[in-house]
Formats: structure tokens, sequence, C-alpha cells
């Protein structure tokens, strides 16, 4: 059969702050910037979810994107949209809420639970200038 790549492209807005409480707070200063601000930071996150697999020849598709979105909705936008990363999920209480690890996140969330072909990568997309790809362990 046929294989290809499908990409469902989702988006969330959270609040984070980038503190290590193991370091010194200089040394928090000076390796993190302005992503240290004590009262949070936000974004508007963009996250393509790249699932690969044979093409049904029942539908002509890898996955239903449709269910992929609904799947992102239940299992990742409610618990990060409008959050405090840092704050309010309990995923992030002793991880560092980077991109790397919000990436991550997605990836545990969404992985299992695609219903056909497989999680191949989650890009998330901190800004139109930085993106972190995850592919699995």
């Amino acid at each position: 059969m046929p294989r290809a790549l499908v990409v469902r492209r989702v988006h969330f807005n959270a609040a984070h702050r980038l503190h290590n409480p193991a370091m010194s707070d200089e040394w928090n200063r000076t390796t993190f910037g302005p992503c240290n601000n004590p009262n949070y930071h936000g974004h508007n996150y963009e996250v393509e979810l790249c699932i690969e697999g044979e093409i049904s020849s029942e539908t002509g598709y890898v996955v239903d994107v449709g269910i992929v979105k609904a799947l992102f909705d239940e299992h990742v936008h409610a618990q990060l949209d409008h959050r405090n990363l840092n704050l309010d999920v309990p995923w992030f209480a002793d991880r560092l809420a980077s991109a790397e690890n919000i990436a991550i996140f997605i990836w545990e969330q969404m992985g299992p639970r695609i219903p056909a072909g497989r999680l191949a990568r989650v890009r998330l997309w901190e800004s139109p200038r930085n993106y972190v790809e995850y592919e699995g362990g």
C-alpha cells in the first residue's frame, strides 16, 4: 500500500516561565533572560501533528484529520489552552515548561491515541521564528 505523511495544524495559547529552582536566581536570569520573568510570559503556540501510515483503500486517508483534531482538543488543548503551564498543569510540576518539554507532553498525550498510522513528529512553533520537533523517545 502507498504511504503518506498527513499533517494537522492546531493551536493553543499559554503562559510559562523558564526557571530552574535548583539553580540560583542569577543563573536563571542569565540563562533564560526575558523568559525568566517572575510574572511569566505567553505564546500563541502552533502545533503540527505529523501522522505517517498506509493510505486506506477504503477511505483514501492515512487518518481522518477531524478525529486527530478532536483528540487534540480533548487531550491537549483542554489541558494547556489559556493556562499557566508552570502553575496549572501538573505534568510541569517537576519539569521546565520549555518548548522541548511541551512537545514531549503533546507526544505523550497524542501518540497512543492516534487511531490509524503512527504519530511520526510533533512540531511545536513557539513563535513564527522558533520551533521544536520531537519524534518520540
